[in-house]
């Protein structure tokens, strides 16, 4: 069962210190940070962590894809030994828009986990974390943190939070039917259009993002064709390339999130 990022982090407040935390750091006013691990290497040499948040509702922090006005979260394990990749598993985000301006955000308590593959013999981990945090202003927040990630025992209490928030991360698409017929692109209106073709998919859900996070995509708008959603370009420029590349779809079910990438193709004319 998937649980809410705000239900994980109530947990956070009610349960005591373990061995596989940090202690907390604030890092602006009012917003705390920490790094938490479930304690164990798996027998293939992966193990999950989490950067946790402790902040106040209305403050927010970014997705993978920022947005108009946000900032990117950084993370610098070259201080560690062993740590041979790392990976932020994002969860699904909130779509925020204020003043004209979209962001990709979250808001109040947030754990972000992220999965590392490391060397045999590997233990303790150097981390140097930047990321935007926002209110009525933003400021690109910092901290440094060494945690072990084999303890003498697993760290049940924050393995199961981690856990629970990486549930919330979008998986690939598993089901026998695509969501989507196709993905195209409309040059005159600089648009993609999505051809949803399962009933489960939340059309007001829809993300759109390529590889590099470049260009941004709006919210989605209804249309007028029955199972057609519109995805806007933001910016001016048209000089994105969209004909020759692939987009990724993060949405809602009511199984949890998902995602899919696609060719994106070009009506002919």
């Amino acid at each position: 069962m998937r649980l809410s990022i705000l239900a994980i982090s109530t947990l956070s407040l009610v349960v005591p210190a373990f061995a596989g935390e940090t202690p907390w750091q604030e890092v602006a006013p009012g917003v705390n940070l920490r790094l938490v691990s479930t304690g164990q290497i798996n027998a293939d040499g992966t193990a999950l962590i989490g950067l946790e948040l402790d902040m106040p509702e209305n403050t927010k922090t970014y997705w993978r894809v920022p947005g108009d006005t946000g900032l990117p979260t950084e993370l610098d394990f070259a201080g560690s030994t062993g740590v041979l990749d790392h990976e932020i598993l994002w969860p699904y985000p909130t779509r925020y828009e204020a003043d004209g301006y979209l962001d990709y955000v979250y808001l109040g308590p947030t754990m972000l986990p992220i999965e590392l593959k490391l060397a045999a013999g590997a233990n303790n981990i150097e981390v140097s974390a930047v990321l935007g945090v926002c209110s009525d202003i933003c400021v690109p927040a910092q901290a440094h943190f060494s945690l072990p990630v084999d303890g003498d025992e697993a760290d049940m209490p924050n393995g199961l939070r981690i856990k629970q928030a990486a549930a919330e991360v979008p998986i690939e698409w598993d089901g026998k039917s695509q969501p989507f017929d196709t993905i195209e692109y409309r040059a005159d209106d600089d648009m993609l259009a999505v051809h949803i073709a399962d009933p489960d998919v939340d059309p007001a859900s829809l993300i759109a993002a390529t590889d590099t996070g470049e260009p941004l995509f709006g919210a989605p708008q209804k249309s007028p064709e029955p199972n057609l959603v519109l995805i806007p370009i933001l910016g001016k420029s048209r000089d994105h390339g969209l004909e020759t590349r692939s987009v990724q779809i993060t949405f809602m079910t009511s199984m949890g999130p998902y995602e899919v990438s696609r060719s994106i193709t070009v009506p002919k004319s």
